[in-house]
């Protein structure tokens, strides 16, 4: 099953949430609406990059290298690899990126 790994710029202070999901849309309107309790107080959220990945493994794996980068590291990451896109940055290389 298609899973999602995607990047959240909060509205408040600018900070970033990295997740994976299989259902994208459900999982940012959880965060907007301050379901999740570790995104509540910086809600509400702009998703600002996404791909997908065949599988809830892959995504994982994507997710733990997105975490592991620093706030600048990432930012580079979202201007290098932006969502308009083919693909959703250079391990996601031959998947196609949801609309």
């Amino acid at each position: 099953m298609e899973h999602f790994v995607y990047i959240l710029q909060s509205q408040v202070n600018g900070a970033f949430y990295k997740g994976c999901t299989n259902d994208l849309y459900r999982r940012l309107r959880e965060h907007n609406n301050r379901e999740e309790k570790s995104t509540a107080r910086y809600a509400p959220w702009n998703l600002v990059w996404k791909c997908v990945k065949p599988n809830k493994t892959e995504a994982l794996v994507l997710e733990k290298k997105l975490k592991n980068l620093s706030r600048e590291r990432l930012t580079q990451f979202i201007d290098k690899y932006p969502v308009e896109a083919s693909v959703g940055g250079p391990d996601v290389t031959g998947y196609r990126q949801s609309g």
